[in-house]
């Protein structure tokens, strides 16, 4: 009998291409980039069995540098060509990578719609708050007056906040990680690919050209501990150096950041992403109302339904077990039907 050889284990050289990375120095995408590379090899699948499809920026590179599958489509379609992968090929992880400008402005129904649907994606949204690509302009999540090339005198627009947007359109799985901390992401990156459905990943990336330091008052080693919320499922919400500070629901249910010494600790909200009901997830989402003031980060909500994929198989299925195979010329022929002389 002939010995067989057990495949090799892989590592993150075989989930990199041979493409130059060709973003600007200092840029956070090469954070997440290797974020990326190096968790792939800890989930099991080949090269083969993973697709990454982008729309339009600086992110939308992203499929170039991946040995993977992979798609550069169009600006902000990203999710619709992503729809139609993953339910033609529902044995394949399809991840969306996408940034604010594309994913909220021009492609902003697109991303609603996937998330509600609950197609088994995952989004990761690099949000840097600007457009980087087209050199400068205010995006739809930069903050009220900001001067760009395109707001010489401030910006007017009210921002969008993804995570809460992603969770009023009642995404099943939300989340928020930041491109400064590697062990963070590579655990949100893995939570969302075990999470069966829409997976949506918030991630703060510094554009060190454009808007450079736009987190850093929230995700600098010397702010992180009195800044960022870490939520942990089914833990009491509290954070600062110590421990010190927590937060709480309010008697309107929104969430508070509060002193725990002031409150005690059985006051405080014990963080469920399990919750059907995605309103405190959004009010959770609601602390961060710019960029300056204490952040949640990690997962708002994991909450399973039934994927897109799986209703339109059970359909199928259904429909051809109670007509048997479909005719497509009597289809082509059936209803409202007419012809032109």
């Amino acid at each position: 009998m002939a010995e067989t050889t057990a495949p090799a284990a892989l590592g993150r050289k075989d989930f990199a291409s041979d493409q130059e990375v060709r973003w600007c120095p200092g840029c956070g995408d090469y954070s997440v980039l290797a974020a990326v590379q190096l968790l792939m090899p800890e989930l099991g699948l080949r090269p083969e069995e993973i697709v990454f499809i982008s729309g339009i920026g600086c992110s939308s590179r992203f499929p170039y540098y991946m040995n993977t599958y992979g798609m550069h489509s169009i600006h902000g379609r990203a999710p619709s060509i992503a729809t139609g992968l993953a339910v033609a090929r529902p044995d394949l992880s399809v991840w969306v990578v996408t940034g604010d400008g594309d994913a909220l402005s021009i492609g902003g129904n697109h991303l609603i719609h996937a998330l509600r649907r609950n197609v088994d994606l995952n989004i990761l949204l690099f949000n840097n708050q600007i457009y980087g690509l087209t050199k400068g302009q205010y995006s739809p999540t930069s903050e009220e007056g900001k001067v760009t090339k395109s707001s010489p005198f401030g910006s007017l627009d009210h921002p969008f906040n993804p995570a809460s947007l992603a969770l009023g359109a009642e995404a099943g799985f939300v989340a928020r990680t930041h491109d400064m901390d590697r062990k963070h992401m590579m655990e949100t990156f893995r939570a969302a690919y075990e999470h069966p459905g829409t997976a949506f990943v918030e991630i703060y990336q510094n554009c060190n050209v454009f808007n450079d330091g736009a987190f850093e008052q929230i995700t600098s080693k010397s702010r992180r501990a009195e800044m960022l919320i870490e939520l942990r499922h089914g833990e009491p919400i509290r954070f600062g150096a110590d421990l010190e500070k927590g937060v709480v629901l309010n008697r309107f249910g929104e969430a508070e950041v509060v002193t725990v010494a002031e409150v005690g600790e059985e006051s405080l909200l014990v963080h469920d992403a399990q919750r059907p009901d995605p309103s405190i997830a959004f009010s959770l989402s609601r602390l961060a109302d710019r960029p300056d003031v204490p952040t949640p980060i990690g997962v708002f909500r994991a909450v399973r339904r039934p994927t897109y994929e799986t209703l339109v198989e059970d359909q199928v299925a259904e429909a051809r077990a109670r007509s048997g195979p479909g005719d497509l010329a009597a289809l082509l022929e059936s209803g409202a039907v007419w012809d032109v002389s």
